[in-house]
Order: structure tokens, then C-alpha cells, then sequence
């Protein structure tokens, strides 16, 4: 590969104070997304991108694969409020998925919401959706540009006709409807300075109710914290519409409160798990008794009743006890609990009496993940999505009085000729690191192919089974693909989380690289190639593992990364992290924040192997800047001819509703890189 010609990034002489430690950041300047230096900056990187990808003579045949198998009909969970059922449903080239209304769960019905008339581009999304209880009357949210600000309307289910009702600067949070549709709780947000909408901290949220035909303006407060500005209140009403929960939660901690009120009395909002020591979800209420999930005492999770009128710790009742799964999710369906568990990362449903009596459990097609659950506790069957490495999302039933288990709708896509195995890989400290591997039936070890190496590793998520359209195509081109699952996930518990945040972080990158050392060892690839690849969290695993061991990858492809592990905390929603990260206000935290953070740990004149850099210019969750300066200090130490790209999608964010033809792109462009950085016969 010819030397590139990079555009200019100038220095500039920002230096940080930490604890004694100073710490140069040239590119701060990078930051401001908006500024004219900045916007002519990411031109040049993109021209210099695209003229790189463009000279992949297959990128025009990856794209025309990719989207031949995009083009295929797909669907969600379906849901019931009422005598009317919900489903999304996408045709298969798409730019947003469609919200439609039918009579059954499983008719034809007719088309409710269609979000890819909101915009030419298809770039605003429905973010939510929240459906009254008698069916009548939709709450829904919509995002522009990939940004996670939300917009809430109403719509007439019967008329298909917006209402004048409009409320902004929403933010993570759902809509809860009373009992009687007269109105909904939702959270939102002080509007931000002009200029700073994708940039500026998101504090002091605030709960309101909205009454139907009220200006925003006039909605009750319902709740507010102005001692604790990092909590947010996210809102949901018991089926029998008596009780308001409040789910407290403080950035991404796991550890959680519930507060609620009672609806029928009027009553204020109240504390009623207040002590911030474990996860708690209701799951459901029956009377006066909440059924919860939390890992109190559980770190792989547990199912308690607690009586409202009693919600002390001695009264609890254990329905259902931690068992050696994980407990990733309960939803109460029928006089039922149905509980998904995950067995190394892949999903089994089990069923349990209210009194925690086991009732049995639900079959799934095989290896794979349960996406979604639906179902009330006025229903006699359980919705649920299932979903492979090699087959795309089908939608199922199962009938709670028979036991009996049908497809709804059936994958879509499924191909044929490929083998997923589970292996073990062993980290630095002995412990054994699962990892997917996904190829070709007939494929053995012995002569090194392409791999690709997915990871994430953090805040309690777990990495399962899931079709990727791109992954498919990579499989197709002869590669191999691998998917590990690592500490600081949610695939084993807690134990398996707090093993890779904080002081623990170092594990994470360490089980990555001993799975990228497991697949050279065995004979699968080499580290010529072998390229790895993550998007926000799992970018800064990429980014961490390129700096630490440039020499074990082929390629690399940090995703919308968090990369500047020191000023992460200073925009949008990023203080949140400090539960899996740290905070640099914290002397010993600092420390290990600046032993892996990426921007910090580019050495000059290593020869870094070749990396594509990707995030979106309207990125408010993990902003771009990090992506920018971890490109301009890679850019200015790389030596010899390893190319070194950023490519910057616009009117584009952290990736969640992306429309799909920019996805197409996205991913051609990402898989030529690979053919082209790996050496691939494409």
C-alpha cells in the first residue's frame, strides 16, 4: 500500500492538569464539530477515505450482495393494548421500519405509522411507542438524524390522524399511559443553549404528566430532583392503572431505585426501594404485590414479591431463586412467569407459577437469542422473536394453556452451509473467555483466512447470537467470523460485569486478545489476517487493543468508540459511564483511565496496522470528537504505509435507526476496507 498524504491536523497546546499529571491534548480543537476548521477537516478525511475505498475493485459487488440480502422482509414482537394489535415491520430495503395495526396477532392489517414519510432521506425515526390501554390512542417519539433528542406526538389509532399535542427535548425515556387515556408520563430535559443541542450535558431531567390538548408548557410536574441532577425518571403504569412506577436510574449503573404512586388516591411520588444497593425491574403487579427481577444477594438474578404496603427486605418472598443461568429478563404473561435466561450466551425461556413452581418451558429453534417478549396478564399466549448467526428474526407463539409452541412469521432469511461452534479462549489471568465461531461447514484450521473479531465487553451487556446482514456477506467472501463474549458483559452475572469495569478494565482487553491469540494458535488466521472490529464501547475495545498489541491485528475498525477516557464525562450523557469507567476526579481511577485510554496511548513511529475510523457527525451519545483526535494522533505517529481512515457519516448518529441505504453504504465500505486491508479474494 502506497503512503497516504493526510490531511493537515494542526497542534495546538492544551495541556490538562490531573492529580500532578499533565497531559497534552493537541487536538481539542477537534471537539467542535461545527467550527469551520473542524468541518473542513472532516471533508478532507472523507474525500481521502472514499478515494482509498474506491479503489476496491469489489466494494460496487459487496454493496450489490449486501443489498440483495437487506431486501428481505422482516418484523417485530407483536403487542396488545386493547382489541388491537402493534407490529413493526419493514418490507426489507426500507430506510425505517413501519408501525402497523391489525386485528390478530397474526393478520394483514394496515398501516398505523410510516416514519420514512417524515423525511426525504429517511433519517427521522420512531424512537417509541407507547399505546393506550384501550388501543385508541398512540404516543409516539421521533428522532432526527441519528440523535437520541425525542419528539413526542399522539395519534388517533382509528383515524390514522395526529393530534396538535407536541413535546420536546425528551431523552431516554418511554411514555406511560393512564387507565383512561386522558394523558401520559414521559420524562424530558431543559432545552439546550443554541448551538450545544449535541454537545451540551444532559442533567436535572424532570417527570411530567401530559394531559391530552395541553401545551408542554402546562404539563404537571410530577417528579424532580434538583439535589441529584444525574437521576432520571423513567415512567410506567400497572396493567390495572393503579400504581405509577418510577424507575430511578443514575447513568448506566446497574444499581437502580423504585418509587411510585398511587394513582387511584392521587398520591404523591414516593420512595418504595430506595437504598441504590442492587438492580430492580417490576416485571408485574398483581393487587398490591410487585413481582422484581433484581440481583440483590443474586449476582445471576432472581424473582421476589414484595407487598407494596411492605416493602422492607425481611417481608420479601423468593419466587424464584439465582440459578447457574443468568436471569436477563422476566415479563409476567397470562398467570405465568416467563423468565430468559442466558446458557453461555444464548437464550432459554423458562416458565414459572406465580408462586415460583416451575411450569415448564418454552422450545426455541436452537442456538440463539430471544429478542423480545410480549404478552399482558390478560392473555393466554406469549409473543417472542428469536433470531441466529444464520437466520434472521422469526416471530412465535406459545399457547400458556397447551404448551404448544407455532410460528408466526418464519425467518426471512436463513442460509445454509455454515457451522457455529462455542469455544473456549484462556486470558492472561486464567480465565476462560467464551467465544463464538461462525464458518463454513467444510472450513478447518490450518491455513490462516480472513477473521473477523467482533467484541464489546461492558456496562452488564451481553453479546448473543444475532443476523447481520454484513456478517453474512464476510461469510460469503470466504471469511471466518468470531464473536467473543467478554468480562464487563452481562453474559455471566454480575461477577462476569465487575470483572471488567473499573480497576478491571485491563480484562477486557486481555480476554480480546487471547481470543485473537486463540484463533492464530489454532490455525483459523494470522495476525496479518485478522482484523477486529467494535462500535461505541466495544470501539474503545478496538481502539485500546490496536494500541496496546499493534502487532496481533491485520485490521482494525473502531466504530463510533469512546477513545478520550479523559473527557468523556464532559459531554451529553457521557458522565453516565463513570459506573463501568471511572472518573478522572478520582486519583487511582485516573490512573487507569490514562494507562488504556486510546487518544493517550498513540505511540510515534509505531507501524499501526491499517484502521478505519467511523463515527457520525450528529453522534450525541458518544460524540465524534473522540473518534476525530484518536484519527489525527494515529494519523500523525503512524509509520510505514499502513493507511489510517476516518469516515464521517452526516445527518447521522450513534447508529440506533440509521436509514438503510446509509447502512448498505456503511457496511460496503466497512467490508471493502477489510477485503482490501486483509487481502481478501473479493
Amino acid at each position: 500500500m502506497p503512503p497516504l498524504h493526510y490531511p493537515h491536523a494542526r497542534r495546538g497546546d492544551v495541556v490538562d492538569t490531573h492529580h500532578g499529571t499533565l497531559v497534552a491534548d493537541p487536538y481539542r480543537w477537534l471537539e467542535d464539530t461545527d467550527a469551520p476548521d473542524t468541518r473542513a477537516w472532516i471533508a478532507a478525511q472523507n474525500r481521502l477515505t472514499r478515494s482509498w475505498l474506491d479503489g476496491v475493485p469489489a466494494r460496487e459487488r459487496i454493496r450489490e450482495r449486501l443489498t440483495a440480502l437487506w431486501d428481505h422482509a422482516r418484523a417485530g414482537v407483536p403487542w396488545r393494548r386493547g382489541d388491537r394489535w402493534f407490529q413493526l415491520r419493514n418490507t426489507g430495503l426500507q430506510n425505517q421500519s413501519v408501525l402497523w395495526t391489525m386485528d390478530a396477532a397474526d393478520a394483514g392489517g394496515r398501516v398505523l405509522l410510516d416514519p420514512n414519510l417524515l423525511s426525504p432521506d429517511g433519517t427521522v425515526s420512531l424512537s417509541a411507542a407507547a399505546v393506550s390501554e384501550d388501543g385508541a390512542l398512540l404516543a409516539y417519539a421521533t428522532s432526527d438524524a441519528g440523535s437520541d433528542w425525542m419528539t413526542w406526538h399522539v395519534r388517533d389509532v382509528e383515524t390514522a390522524a395526529d393530534r396538535p399535542d407536541v413535546l420536546e427535548w425528551s431523552k431516554f425515556s418511554g411514555a406511560a399511559w393512564t387507565a383512561d387515556g386522558s394523558g401520559f408520563f414521559y420524562a424530558a430535559y431543559d432545552p439546550p443553549e443554541p448551538g450545544a443541542a449535541y454537545e451540551a450535558r444532559n442533567l436535572g431531567q424532570r417527570l411530567h404528566h401530559h394531559r391530552l390538548g395541553d401545551r408542554q408548557e402546562d404539563d404537571r410536574l410530577v417528579y424532580a430532583r434538583p439535589d441529584e441532577p444525574e437521576w432520571g425518571f423513567d415512567p410506567d403504569v400497572t396493567e390495572d392503572g393503579r400504581w405509577l412506577l418510577v424507575h430511578v436510574w443514575q447513568g448506566t449503573d446497574r444499581r437502580n431505585r423504585i418509587y411510585l404512586a398511587d394513582l387511584a388516591a392521587g398520591g404523591d411520588v414516593r420512595p418504595l426501594l430506595d437504598d441504590f444497593d442492587a438492580g430492580y425491574e417490576v416485571v408485574g403487579a398483581v393487587d398490591r404485590v410487585l413481582y422484581v427481577r433484581t440481583d440483590l444477594d443474586a449476582p445471576r438474578g432472581r424473582i421476589v414479591a414484595i407487598e407494596i404496603d411492605r416493602p422492607q427486605r425481611d417481608a420479601w418472598r423468593e419466587v424464584v431463586p439465582e440459578a447457574a443461568d443468568t436471569l436477563e429478563r422476566v415479563a409476567l404473561v397470562g398467570d405465568r412467569l416467563v423468565a430468559v435466561y442466558l446458557r453461555d450466551a444464548s437464550s432459554r425461556i423458562r416458565l414459572f407459577a406465580l408462586d415460583g413452581a416451575p411450569a415448564g418451558a418454552v422450545e426455541l429453534p436452537g442456538l440463539g437469542t430471544v429478542d423480545a417478549l410480549a404478552g399482558r396478564q390478560a392473555d393466554r399466549a406469549l409473543h417472542f422473536t428469536f433470531s441466529s448467526f444464520t437466520r434472521s428474526t422469526s416471530v412465535h407463539r406459545h399457547d400458556l394453556a397447551t404448551g404448544a409452541t407455532s410460528v408466526v412469521r418464519d425467518a426471512a432469511l436463513a442460509v445454509d452451509g455454515y457451522a457455529t461452534e462455542q469455544v473456549f479462549a484462556t486470558s492472561a489471568d486464567g480465565t476462560p473467555v467464551p467465544m463464538f465461531l461462525v464458518r463454513r461447514a467444510e472450513a478447518t484450521p490450518g491455513t490462516p483466512a480472513p477473521t473477523l473479531l467482533y467484541g464489546y465487553g461492558g456496562f452488564n451487556i451481553p453479546v448473543t447470537p444475532s443476523c447481520k446482514v454484513w456478517w453474512l456477506v464476510w461469510l460469503e467472501l470466504g471469511g471466518v467470523l468470531a464473536v467473543a463474549n467478554l468480562r464487563g458483559g452481562g453474559e455471566y452475572g454480575e461477577a462476569w460485569h465487575d470483572g471488567g469495569r473499573l480497576a478491571n478494565k485491563q480484562n477486557v482487553f486481555d480476554d480480546f486478545a487471547a481470543c485473537a491469540r486463540w484463533l492464530v494458535d489454532e490455525g483459523w488466521t494470522s495476525p496479518a489476517r485478522l482484523a477486529i472490529n467494535g462500535g461505541s464501547n466495544g470501539g474503545l475495545l478496538v481502539g485500546a487493543c490496536m494500541t496496546q498489541r499493534p502487532e496481533l491485528y491485520g485490521a482494525c475498525v473502531p466504530e463510533v468508540g469512546v477513545l478520550d477516557m479523559l473527557r468523556f464525562h464532559t459531554f451529553t450523557i457521557g458522565w453516565g459511564w463513570a459506573s463501568d469507567y471511572g472518573t478522572v476526579d478520582d486519583p487511582e481511577q485516573f490512573s487507569t483511565l490514562l494507562s488504556y485510554s486510546p487518544v493517550h496511548n498513540v505511540r510515534p513511529g509505531t507501524a499501526y496496522p491499517p484502521t478505519l475510523i467511523t463515527t457520525g457527525d450528529h453522534d450525541d451519545r458518544v460524540v465524534p470528537g473522540h473518534s476525530f483526535k484518536f484519527a489525527a494522533a494515529l494519523q500523525s505517529a503512524q509509520t510505514g504505509e499502513a493507511p489510517v481512515l476516518v469516515r464521517v457519516e452526516t445527518d447521522a448518529g450513534h447508529g440506533v435507526a440509521t436509514p438503510t441505504g446509509k447502512l448498505i453504504d456503511q457496511r460496503a465500505d466497512v467490508l471493502a476496507f477489510l477485503v482490501r486491508a486483509l487481502g481478501v479474494d473479493g
